[in-house]
Parts: structure tokens; sequence; C-alpha cells
């Protein structure tokens, strides 16, 4: 075979430490079947270099740019199949795969995705259990939605992911300043869902998220990921544990829900990363992504079962049905280091060794300022993750790893009044 098979479109890389463990698989996979590789990225490239065999560079965050970019390797090259795994990028990647003629989401299925409003809509109308929802644009219009839908309620911005602007009013007194901090956030978002904010039912129960695989409409679960979040009003993600054996993953009604959203959202081809509520209702889908998951998640999910994502997402993008199937049985977490408070950092030191422990990492440069919601997301200094037999050594492994984390910071003060929330630190990649 030769690499005239076509190319392999990716748009967008991400960190080394997030993303590279999914790109090295999916390297030689494509250089054995005679594939070629080219990434569209928004810097100039570093590490990528090793696996792609072309990296464009162009804004990716401006859909005109980035469109064209796509088109003009289109051009000259035959696209066999279109990847993509961050949040802002997924619409557009989407909507290019579906003009390409590749596997995809289909047009319909990430506009499902992308659109939280959207999505509630399909979900209700298909009769699935869903909370009562309404989008909104002036706190006057959102205070008349809570008192139709009833206290307490989340407030979330359209289309932002990682949970960034999504707060808890327990009741009307404290409205106003939610709907000031989702639509804040909303505002961040450059597509088309921005200025906007969705007032919903609060569901109670445990949250957890399922990584899956779609191919040809067929819904395929990979792994569940039980979360660990930060008290109300906010909803930060403080850590993940993945069980290859978590009876999740044989419950039936769990696994019929998941299948039908899917259904119902019109997704033909991908991955997605669902995060669902186990009320006394049964499962609530919060959100469909049509990407795989964050935090690491699909990293542990291949530590604790053996499936490996960055296959797996070869494989439904160049139209394949996946193996799921595990490899292996344990359990492997993730621990993020947050600061008590808003702060300035000098330096992080994270441990080289400690009991499960399989990878630690700096998430923040000495200099940066981070800081906690509202006036900022995902203030993370460090991580570090941890494999064991069961799942009570896993949470005390990672309790253990966290706890050698070495944070020198001094505090600072508030963001000035009406100042956009700063970005999570450390997402980007950076030029060399």
């Amino acid at each position: 075979m030769t690499a005239t098979n076509g190319t392999l479109l990716v748009v967008g890389s991400g960190l080394k430490v997030y993303r590279e463990y999914l790109v090295a698989p999916i390297s030689r996979r494509a250089r054995a079947a005679g594939l070629e590789l080219v990434l569209l990225n928004n810097l100039k490239p570093t590490w990528q270099c090793e696996y792609f065999d072309e990296v464009v560079v162009a804004n990716v965050f401006d859909s005109a740019v980035m469109g064209a970019a796509a088109r003009e390797v289109a051009a000259r090259r035959r696209i066999v199949g279109v990847m993509c795994w961050d949040e802002p990028l997924v619409l557009d990647a989407g909507l290019l795969a579906a003009e390409f003629g590749v596997p995809g989401l289909s047009e319909r299925g990430v506009r499902g995705c992308r659109d939280k409003e959207l999505t509630r809509a399909e979900l209700t109308a298909a009769g699935l259990h869903q909370p009562g929802f309404e989008l909104t644009t002036t706190v006057e219009h959102a205070r008349a939605a809570a008192e139709r839908i009833g206290y307490p309620v989340v407030l979330k911005p359209r289309a932002m992911g990682a949970s960034i602007g999504v707060v808890f009013a327990a009741d009307r007194s404290e409205l106003d300043e939610a709907f000031r901090i989702a639509l804040s956030a909303s505002r961040v978002d450059p597509g088309p869902y921005r200025a906007s904010a969705i007032v919903e039912a609060f569901a109670p129960g445990p949250e957890i998220s399922v990584d899956g695989a779609v191919h040809k409409g067929e819904y395929l679960p990979l792994f569940v990921a039980r979360k660990d979040s930060s008290d109300h009003p906010y909803f930060e993600e403080v850590g993940h544990v993945v069980d290859a054996a978590d009876p999740l993953l044989a419950d039936q009604e769990l696994m019929r829900t998941l299948a039908r959203a899917h259904q119902a959202l019109g997704i033909e081809d991908g991955i997605t990363h669902t995060e669902v509520r186990l009320t006394d209702r049964g499962p609530l889908i919060i959100e469909i992504n049509g990407r795989l998951g964050g935090d690491l998640i699909p990293f542990l999910g291949r530590i604790a079962t053996g499936i490996e994502p960055g296959e797996v997402l070869f494989d439904v993008a160049t139209g394949r049905r996946p193996d799921t199937a595990p490899a292996r049985r344990a359990v492997a977490g993730i621990r993020f280091g947050y600061p008590e408070r808003d702060c300035l950092l000098r330096s992080v030191t994270v441990p080289t060794q400690a009991p499960g422990l399989v990878a630690a990492a700096p998430m923040a440069e000495p200099g940066s300022t981070l800081r906690l919601p509202p006036g900022g997301y995902l203030a993370r200094h460090s991580f570090v993750v941890c494999e064991a037999d069961s799942v009570p050594t896993c949470r005390d492994r990672l309790a253990g790893a966290a706890a050698l984390v070495e944070l020198d910071a001094e505090p600072v003060g508030p963001p000035v009044a009406d100042a956009p929330f700063a970005m999570p630190a450390g997402l980007l990649d950076v030029d060399e």
C-alpha cells in the first residue's frame, strides 16, 4: 500500500501532555494503511512534526479561515477522513466532514451536539427524560424562565464545554448573579451560539460520563468515568475514576438511553462524550459532546480497559466498525490540583514516584495567574494519574499522590469589575 490511499485531516492537535497519547496510535494506523496525516493547527508545530506528514498553520478558531485552509488541502489531496477532539472546533470540523463526504457525526448530529438548546429540544421530543429548560438572552427573561421551571435551577452557556460558566441558583436571590456569570462565559465562544444562556431545572444525583463510538448509527460504549465535582454553585471537575468492571456498563436502561439519545440527534459516525446524571427517575442525559472526553478521560480508559481510543477514533473516521472489547480489567483515576484562592503561580513540583502513579505533570507555567470561578475556570496547577486494582485503592493512591504536589504561589486580588473571565491556563499548545 502507498500514500496514494488518501489523507486524514486533523483539525487542532491540543497540548502534547493531553493529546499525544491519541496522536501516536493514529499516526501508526495511518502509516500502516498507507494514509497521510495533515494537521490544521493554530500555532507552529513542535512535537506534532513526528506524527504528521504536513502541518498547515491557520487560525482554526476563525470558521472562514479554517474552512478555506481545509478546502485548500482538499483541492490537492484526497480527503478520506476528518478528525477533531477540541470542543470549539467540533462544529466546523463536522460540517467539513459532511461537505467532503467522509464519515462524521453528520451535519444534523454535530449541530445537535454543539448546541445545548437543540440537544434538549431533540431529546425531549424523542421522549427521553429531560429537565425543563429555556434559552434566555436577558436577565428578565431568565427570571421568568426560572419561575416557570421552578427552583433550584442551573444556568449554562449555550455552547461552552468543561462546565465553564455553569452555575447553580437555589432561589431567585441567586438568579441574577448566576445569569450574569453564565452570559459572560457565553460571550467567549466565537461560534454562532454566543451571548445566550440556558436556564434548566437542576437534576440531583451522581454524575458520570460515557465515552462511546458510533458506527453507521450503532452506539458502542467504551468506558464509564465517575466524576468528582466542586461544591455548588459551580461544577468544576476536580477528578475522574474509570473502572473497567463498572457495573453501569451492564446497565440496560443506561445503555438504551444512550443509544436512543444518539439516534434522536442523528449522530452517524464518530466518538462522543456523554455526560449523564443518575437521577431517581433514571439516567438523564446532560449533554452529548461530539468528541472524545477531555480531562485525560480516554487516557484513563486506555489504562483501565486496554481499549486504545486513538485506534477507535481512526476506525470510525475511516468508516470501519471499531473493536471495543476490553483487553484488561483495572481502575485508573485522575486528580487535578486547584489553588485554594486566586493566585500568581511561582512554581509547581509534581511527584515522580508514588504508589500506583502512572503520570503527573504541571498544568500552568510560572507567572500564570490562576483564578477560580467566576473570575476564571479550570485554574489547575497540576494533575496526577494513578492505577489500581480496585476503586477504593485508586482513590487512596490519588489522594496520596496529590498530597505530594508542591505549590509555591502568592495570593492576588480580585479581577477588575466586569472584566471577561480568565481563559484556562495551559490548554493550548505553544510555539517552540
